[in-house]
């Protein structure tokens, strides 16, 4: 006989959870890095009309926008078309406004380089586009993109 005995009654040992904590706080800080918010609450209906010949914004820090359509809540706010400038409306003169608070956010040197882009609905009148523009032109604003969605073409 042998003086020591193995003991095969415990079985295996429990798994070590030491790591958890690390896991989840890694896997917390990819999730807050890789999410993107949402920047602009849309308060207007916004079908934007289709395009073939499209070209992708390069830089979308120096592009501000401006949205123009039919109110979602039309019994509040009526079916005029109205212009949603960040998340709030805002009536044709704020737009001089809006543009050279953005502008002054900027250094400098990036300032001739905005790029104001207007998301209008397909519904929407030429008029108070227009409207808009002459505004955008008052202040210097000349560099002026329409947003639309690509075409597909079967």
């Amino acid at each position: 006989m042998s003086k020591f005995k193995k003991d095969n009654s415990k079985g295996t040992p429990a798994v070590s959870t030491a790591s958890l904590p690390d896991i989840v706080f890694m896997l917390l800080f990819f999730f807050m890095v890789t999410t993107v918010m949402r920047e602009v609450d849309l308060k207007i209906k916004l079908d934007q009309p289709e395009a073939t010949e499209i070209d992708k914004l390069e830089d979308k820090s120096l592009v501000d926008y401006i949205y123009i359509g039919e109110p979602m809540n039309s019994d509040l706010y009526g079916t005029v078309p109205k212009i949603q400038l960040d998340d709030d409306f805002a009536t044709i003169e704020d737009v001089q406004d809006y543009i050279i608070a953005r502008r002054a956010d900027r250094p400098e040197q990036l300032q001739g380089k905005i790029t104001v882009s207007l998301k209008v609905d397909k519904e929407t009148k030429m008029g108070i586009v227009t409207e808009v523009k002459q505004k955008l032109r008052k202040v210097q604003a000349l560099k002026i993109n329409y947003s639309t969605r690509e075409k597909v073409v079967r």
